[in-house]
Parts: C-alpha cells; sequence; structure tokens
C-alpha cells in the first residue's frame, strides 16, 4: 500500500534521529499514513534515544486515546506503523527522508553522504533543519534536485505550521510535490526562500532579543518584560518563558550571532544570554500561580518596544522577498500563537506601526526600517493581507481559501478577494474553468466569521453584509464557466451556500459530518443563499429539516440527495481539475439550478425544533416558502431582508452571545421573542 500525490507515490518514510523533534515527526507521519499502509523508520545511532523516542510517542499516543483524541484502533495503527532502530540499512527503500538531528553543519552532511548511498535515486532528501540553507546542507549531494529543507514547529506532531524551502537546485516538482504533500496529510506548509533562519525563526529569536535588551536596559525584571511581552504580542507564554519550556537558548544564542551578519546587524547574542548558556540555568519567570503586576507606564514602553521590534522583522522578512505577506502572517499566527504581523499592524494603524518601528530603530544601531512599511504608510491604506488564493493548472484556475486558525471561515475579507478573484478568471481567455476548494483537510469552509456578524450594529448593517457577501456567491454561479467544488471537508453554513453556488459538487470520501446550515443555532436565518439554492438543488421537501433543525448531514446522505455530485477516495482537487475540463469540454453535462419559483409541496416533513428559537424559525420558514414563490434572484434579496428582521429579535442577540462566549457546543437559552 502507499499515498500518491502528484503522481509521485510514498510508500516508505524514513526519519533520521530520535532526539527532540525526531519522533514527533515520526508520530505525525505515522497518524496520518499508516492508514495508506506507509511504514515509517527512526533511527538514531544511539539506543537509549531510539528507546527514549518510542516510549515519549507511544505515551502521546495513549493519552490521545485517554482524552478520545484517537481512537483505540488508529493508535495502535500508528504505533505499528513505526519501526525503532539503530540500524541504517533499514532505510533502504525509503521515497522520503526527513533528517531531524542537531543543528550541526557537518553531521548533517555525514547523514545525507549515509543516506544517499542506500536509498533509491528518486528518493527525496528532506533536513528539518531550523536556520541552515540547503545549498549548505545539500552540497555534496550528487542530485540535489530531490533536495530541500522541511522546517517544523513544536510540537511537531500537532503544530500544523512546516516551512519548505527550496534550494537553488531543487526541481520545481519536488517543491510542489512536498508542498501539496503536506497539505494532504494536514499540515499548513509555507513556501520560503532559501535564506539563514527561514521566515519565521528570525521572529521568535528576535522577540527574544527585544525583551532580553529591555532587561538589560533597566526598563522591567525578566518576570515584567516577559508578562508585558505576552500580552503585547498575544503571545501563549512570554519570551523568556519560551526559552525555559524549550529549552532553546544554546540554538538561540548561535541563531542571533548569525543572523547578525546574514540578515542585519541588530541581531546579536545579548550578554544575558551568553551568561544563560555558559551557566546552563533558567529564566527566572513567574511560577505557575504567580501573578505578574506591571506598572501602565512600564508596560506601554514595554509594548512600544516589543511591537516596534516585531513590525520591523516582520516587513524586513517581506522586504527580503523570502516571504509573502500573506504566508508570513498566517505562519507566525500558527507557528508562534501570537498575533500575525501584518493584521496586527493594519490593527494599530500602519502609520503608527511605522512611528513604531522608526522609534525603536533609532534607539537600536543596525535595525532596518523597511521599504514595505514605508511605502504602505505613504498610502494612508492597510494592507491587503490575503485569504484566498489562486493557482493556476494549465487553463484551469484553483482558487484556495486559507484561514486555518479558524478553519477557513468567511469574514468580510474572504468574500470580496473570492468576488476579485473570479471576476479576473471569468476575464482571463486562457481559462476554461476554476475550482473552489478550502485549505488543509479538516474543512472546506466552516462558517461564517460570527464576530463579524455579533458587530453588526442594526438590521440595516445585516442586510447589506448578506447582500455583499452574496456577490461572491453570485459571481461564482454567473461566471459562464465551469466551476467545480472541490469541498476537502466540512462545509457550515456560509461555506455550503459558496458551494451551492458552483456548477457541481464534490467531496471528501467517508466525511460523516458534512454540511449543514447551522444559522438557527446561532438566532439567524442564511444569508448567502441558503434558503433559496439549497430548496432548488435537492428539493424542497429534504431541504425542509436541515435548514430548519440545522443539523449537518454526511456527505454520503449529500451524495443521495444531489447536493453532491462525487465523493472522492483520492486528491479531491486534482478530480475537481479532472471535471473542469470534462464540462468545458462538452463531456459532462452537470445540473443547472432552477432560477425560477419552484413547486412547494402540499405537505413538509415535521421538523423537532427541541430548544430552537420559535420566533427565528417563523422567519426562517417565511423566507424559504417566500423565496420558492420568486426567481432566484428575487429570493436572494428576500432572505437578505428576512435575515434583517432577525436583528429585532431577542434570540438573535441571545444566539450570536452565547457562541462568541460558548462556542458551538453549548445551547442558546432562547426566549423565542
Amino acid at each position: 500500500m502507499s499515498f500518491t500525490v502528484k503522481g509521485r507515490t510514498i510508500s516508505k518514510v524514513a526519519v533520521i534521529g530520535s532526539g527532540n523533534i525526531g519522533p514527533d515527526i515520526a508520530l505525525h507521519f505515522a497518524q496520518n499514513l499508516a492508514p495508506a499502509g506507509v511504514k515509517t523508520v527512526v533511527v538514531d545511532v544511539v539506543q537509549k534515544a531510539v528507546d527514549a523516542g518510542k516510549a515519549r510517542t507511544e505515551k502521546k499516543l495513549a493519552k490521545a486515546v485517554e482524552k478520545g483524541k484517537l481512537k483505540p484502533e488508529a493508535a495502535r495503527q500508528a504505533g505499528e506503523a513505526i519501526l525503532w532502530t539503530t540500524d541504517y540499512e533499514q532505510i533502504r527503500g525509503a521515497d522520503l527522508v526527513v533528517e531531524a538531528a542537531t543543528e550541526d553543519e557537518a553531521l548533517k552532511r555525514r547523514i545525507f553522504g549515509q543516506v544517499e548511498r542506500l536509498v533509491p535515486p528518486g528518493a527525496l532528501l528532506t533536513s528539518n533543519s531550523s536556520h541552515m540553507e540547503p545549498e549548505v546542507i545539500f552540497a555534496d549531494i550528487a542530485d540535489r534536485s530531490r533536495t530541500a529543507c522541511v522546517h517544523y514547529f513544536f510540537p511537531a506532531e500537532r503544530n500544523i505550521v512546516v516551512e519548505v524551502i527550496p534550494g537553488k537546485d531543487t526541481a520545481p516538482e519536488v517543491t510542489a510535490f512536498l508542498l501539496r504533500f503536506y497539505e494532504r496529510i494536514g499540515k499548513m506548509p509555507i513556501r520560503v526562500k532559501s535564506r539563514y533562519g527561514y521566515s519565521v525563526d528570525p521572529i521568535f529569536e528576535g522577540n527574544f532579543l527585544a525583551a532580553a535588551l529591555l532587561v538589560e536596559e533597566g526598563v522591567g525584571t525578566v518576570k515584567e518584560v516577559d508578562e508585558a511581552a505576552r500580552r503585547a504580542l498575544g503571545l501563549g507564554v512570554g519570551p523568556f518563558t519560551a526559552m525555559n519550556l524549550t529549552g532553546g537558548n544554546p540554538i538561540t544564542n548561535h541563531g542571533l550571532e548569525v543572523e547578525g551578519r546574514k540578515i542585519m546587524p541588530w541581531y546579536r547574542s545579548p550578554a544575558s544570554l551568553q551568561q544563560k548558556v555558559k551557566d546552563g540555568t533558567p529564566w527566572p519567570t513567574a511560577g505557575k500561580d504567580e501573578k505578574v503586576e506591571v506598572p501602565p507606564e512600564k508596560e506601554r514602553r514595554i509594548a512600544d518596544d516589543m511591537l516596534g521590534a516585531y513590525f520591523g522583522m516582520a516587513a524586513e522578512i517581506v522586504d527580503s522577498g523570502i516571504a509573502s505577506i500573506g504566508d508570513l502572517d498566517v505562519a507566525v499566527e500558527n507557528a508562534l500563537v501570537m498575533k500575525p504581523p501584518f493584521r496586527t499592524m493594519n490593527e494599530v494603524g500602519v502609520g503608527r506601526a511605522l512611528e513604531l518601528v522608526r522609534s525603536y530603530a533609532e534607539r537600536h544601531p543596525g535595525f532596518k526600517v523597511p521599504e514595505v512599511l514605508v511605502r504602505q504608510a505613504a498610502t494612508g491604506k492597510p494592507f491587503d493581507v490575503p485569504f484566498v488564493f489562486r493557482e493556476d493548472v494549465g487553463d484551469v484556475a484553483v482558487v484556495t481559501i486559507r484561514r486555518p486558525a479558524v478553519l477557513n471561515a468567511l469574514s468580510a475579507a474572504v468574500l470580496r478577494q473570492l468576488a476579485e478573484q473570479f471576476e479576473a478568471i471569468g476575464k482571463d481567455p486562457r481559462i476554461v474553468g476554476a475550482v473552489l476548494t478550502g485549505f488543509g483537510t479538516r474543512a472546506f469552509v466552516s462558517g461564517a466569521d460570527v464576530h463579524e456578524l455579533a458587530a453588526l450594529p442594526d438590521g440595516a448593517a445585516m442586510k447589506a453584509h448578506a447582500l455583499g457577501g452574496q456577490v461572491a456567491c453570485n459571481t461564482i454561479e454567473n461566471l459562464g464557466k465551469p466551476v467545480v467544488c472541490a469541498m476537502n471537508g466540512l462545509a457550515f453554513g456560509g461555506g455550503n451556500e459558496i458551494a451551492m453556488a458552483c456548477t457541481m459538487r464534490i467531496a471528501s470520501r467517508g466525511l460523516k459530518v458534512f454540511v449543514g446550515q447551522p444559522e438557527v443555532k446561532l438566532g439567524i436565518i442564511p444569508g448567502l443563499g441558503g434558503t433559496q439554492r439549497l430548496p432548488r438543488w435537492i428539493g424542497l421537501a429534504a431541504a425542509w429539516p436541515i435548514l430548519r433543525g440545522g443539523e449537518p448531514i454526511s456527505s454520503a446522505r449529500a451524495l443521495e440527495l444531489g447536493l453532491i455530485a462525487e465523493e472522492v477516495a483520492d486528491d479531491v482537487r486534482e478530480r475537481g481539475i479532472e471535471l473542469v475540463r470534462a464540462i468545458a469540454a462538452g463531456q459532462v453535462k452537470p445540473r443547472a439550478i432552477p432560477r425560477g419559483p419552484i413547486e412547494i409541496p402540499a405537505e413538509l416533513p415535521e421538523v423537532d425544533l427541541g430548544t430552537l428559537s420559535r420566533k427565528i424559525d417563523a422567519i426562517l420558514r417565511e423566507a424559504i416558502l417566500g423565496g420558492a414563490k420568486r426567481t432566484l434572484e428575487e429570493g436572494l434579496r428576500y432572505e437578505a431582508e428576512m435575515l434583517a428582521s432577525c436583528h429585532a429579535t431577542k434570540d438573535m442577540r441571545i444566539g450570536l452571545d452565547n457562541f462568541v462566549r460558548n462556542g458551538p457546543k453549548v445551547p442558546a437559552p432562547f426566549v423565542h421573542e
């Protein structure tokens, strides 16, 4: 058995190194590839390291089962798929090698010299280096076209980010494979050009440097700076606490010194860090239940310095050309679990962000004021941070929605970018059609951005919001070219509504929780066409309980109802591309959505509303039945009007507030008013 992506088959994976991160990389491979029959080998020359890595992995699998995150059979399968060994001969036949040894150039070269002799000529050779350029690591490899760096983040089995760094000799098809392969197994790969430190670590280490300098300058204690920096940057833990947790003093000490030579002179190992490395002692951070009070004036000074350094570092990385604004923003947000740099600059104001960077640079020699920030501030406009991406695969445009932190939820920005992308596709004579999909493996689109909805001040704003979102749906529906929605995971609310605007829908096979219109649980009704397109695609009788009950259906049920055309066992995106071409060539004739009024059955199924709002249900029923009597175009406008009327109810506020406070699992205490 094997796992195939973009024509390349993986049947065996080798991980070199059973230290801090190698076992976690192997665990992620096993959890995602073992069901396809792929074996993972972990090799380390030290038996003690092999034993420790195996024990840690078994403990993590057992804990996942205990917490209900993994079924016992899946845990057993993953554990049995990993071979732990000190024998390098066991990696023979591996199709993909990930080296995860110590950050030592000579050691890495020696390892790959040995690996190169053992694996097939077509096997991919990758290094989980955190800093070193692929040109350095793979300098001695005969065929460097099959090499690249793949940088994981702690904890590697759960952190979704992987930086993919091709070298100057890496074949484009190898880079393309790695990006798609990692997405298919649940990671969020970010392509980064080759430079020491890549795109994320200079920010992680630079944040620590900025914090250490504040302590050395006497602005605050380690505890005070740690806490104030945590709040300013939206970190889970402060920079000193992070250094203690990761044991990162030695590698950060070295990384900062090299970054000073290769990025900008401001980077260097501060005296306090050098002393900690020498002493081998942790930073004196706050205890588990200790609360640190920081005086307001001191907090502002620390926050300004931390933000000034952060914004400057992020903008310098974009200035250098190694990463884009969209990629860096989402990588930092998810890899380091902190406020995304460019969206945060937009929140504070780009002009204010530039002031903070300039102020920091004036007081810290060698710190750059990046041109990308200067230029953007001069426009008086925020940065355009992309969430919707287009990749042309020959004559087919593939449009991907990427907001992994919120399962690709639709915001006003996403809807605007969707409309813009599809307008451009419609005008592009080279493109015969498009595939619309979501990033990752869990969700196509999880729904609307509820925080945006909750902030709408009145019914008029809610109607305008709905009509604005309908522009994207209508642009897709009326493109004049086929659009296949490759539904790679669940599609709730606005996600299903966007999908229903497409020419055809296909889904990954076996999704038990697939599509649904859960708006009624939030005290609202659909606003992007759910009450109009769902009855037209599957019939009013079938749509009635889905819309009124708010419960999702499976992909198998969606296929039975005709909502989707296929369940796909392999790569749903690739199948989508095939179908677009087939439709464009006239080889496949998709159903067309009825655009006129539709029949209302004499009897409709009973729906158990449980605790759902009767007030909202009455509005929903009117939207469905009133829309059925109208044309699709008229019905969409009517739906927006009905959605606006929800704003006058008590139950809308109750539902939205409940979701914001408690999430989707706690039922709202509706009062039916």
